[in-house]
């Protein structure tokens, strides 16, 4: 396959002449529409009786509706002519401009599930997991994303239209098109995305004191020990949104969210969830309730960090623009998709240093700061999709004062590679030694 658009689907496939041939009247009417002689087109008396048309008939599946409607309306969500060949066709790229290609799989009942997302909100989370990792390689401009679907014969298009959807709005809202993909029956609904983006160009004319003349990626392993960690904005809110659309909340105990017990895949239904490290966080006594703990806003706000995650590219954007005359470029990092421990312990492993995080400068909301688990689903709840950085101080200090909800949170030190510890010198885990946050999630444990 090249860049997409060719759809496979299984054994039995309708070609579009295969498909039934729904009579038209004289004007479309909604299914289930009362008729009358009147709207009919002929005459209506006093005391006509009305029609009840037959009842709407059972949702469309995949398997009625064939391999080549199915392509015909997933097109609708591209650009016109957009499927209409084996591969994509990019524009020339400009000379420098290099380009960032990612790929996720997200699996119903390990990514998503219908509990707690609902079909748009799928297609919004795939495509922003996809976008948020090309702007923690430093992208400022998205190409687009292909999309692999997987899904039983029985799913109904309802739910592919609204997952379609869902990716369309994100690329509306972020830039870019939906190049194509392909599609193949399945036992389990599965969505394979491959993100393209172009890496930041020279800041534009904004007037910037000190910007720099170009931009670079944004890698792993560039930090360099006294390096400040700082975070674009506040964790754990997606890991709450998690439980209260689990119905943990209210009414739900803190012994069963224990923070030191972790999060399984199946339990989690939802994008990445990390296992939560244990780095001895007073937890609540067991069967303490929640739900009143909780206001209105900050249920909204969780609910949405987890449904409609952000891409940080306006971080980036930040970023290019307050690079201090002198500094080159070099930035370390990623994004927190698998939580604030693991990234800061990722960052840490990969530039050969140790990390150390500021206990009393966790990127909290303040409105969670009263949850027993919020310090633990702070740093390893995961999804929350912010910016995670180790730069030099004098730009770490730019960036801090010029994006507003950017913190410090740490540094990088001379240490074991990858290792974590506490800046006030407490020990990081509780018998683990801080491995399980750095491990994150992990799909074959």
């Amino acid at each position: 396959m090249g860049l997409l658009a060719g759809w496979r689907g299984g054994d039995a496939v309708s070609t579009p002449d295969q498909l039934p041939q729904v009579p038209m009247g004289n004007r479309n009417s909604h299914p289930g529409e009362i008729q009358t002689d009147q709207n009919n087109g002929g005459t209506c008396e006093a005391g006509a009786k009305t029609r009840q048309r037959p009842s709407q008939p059972p949702p469309q599946t995949l398997a009625d509706l064939g391999e080549w409607e199915l392509i015909r309306r997933l097109g609708a969500f591209a650009p016109a002519g957009q499927f209409a060949d084996d591969a994509a066709l990019l524009e020339p790229i400009a000379q420098g401009a290099a380009l960032v290609v990612n790929t996720d799989v997200l699996v119903e009942g390990i990514h998503f599930s219908e509990t707690t997302t609902d079909p748009a909100d799928v297609g919004w989370r795939a495509a922003a997991a996809n976008l948020s990792d090309l702007a923690a390689m430093g992208c400022t401009e998205v190409v687009g994303l292909t999309v692999g679907l997987v899904a039983p014969a029985s799913t109904p298009w309802v739910w592919v239209e609204g997952v379609y959807g869902g990716l369309r709005e994100a690329l509306d809202t972020y830039g870019g098109v939906l190049l194509g993909g392909d599609c193949s029956g399945g036992a389990q609904r599965l969505l394979a995305i491959t993100a393209i983006g172009r890496l930041g160009g020279p800041p534009t004319a904004t007037g910037q004191p000190g910007a720099s003349a170009s931009s670079g990626p944004i890698r792993r392993g560039d930090g360099r020990p006294g390096d400040w960690l700082v975070c674009s904005g506040p964790h754990g809110l997606s890991r709450l949104g998690l439980a209260l659309l689990q119905g943990k909340f209210p009414g739900g105990s803190a012994a069963s969210l224990d923070p030191s017990q972790g999060t399984t895949p199946a339990a989690a239904g939802a994008l990445g969830s990390t296992p939560v490290p244990s780095p001895a966080i007073p937890t609540a006594s067991p069967g303490e309730p929640l739900g009143g703990l909780l206001d209105q806003g900050l249920r909204e706000r969780a609910i949405a960090a987890h449904r409609r995650p952000v891409p940080r590219f306006d971080a980036v954007r930040a970023l290019i623009a307050c690079q201090p005359v002198g500094l080159d470029w070099r930035v370390g990092g990623c994004d927190s998709s698998d939580g604030l421990a693991a990234a800061a312990a990722a960052i840490a492993a990969s530039s050969d240093c140790a990390a150390w995080l500021d206990r009393d400068a966790l990127p909290l909301d303040p409105a969670m700061a009263g949850l027993p688990q919020a310090a633990a689903w702070c740093l390893g709840g995961g999804e929350d999709f912010e910016l995670v950085l180790a730069l030099q101080p004098l730009w770490a200090e730019a960036l801090i004062a010029a994006l507003p909800g950017t913190t410090r949170i740490g540094e990088l030190v001379t240490g074991q590679a990858g290792s974590l510890g506490w800046s006030n010198g407490a020990p990081w885990g509780t018998g683990d030694g801080g491995s399980a946050a750095a491990s994150g999630y992990s799909h074959f444990s």
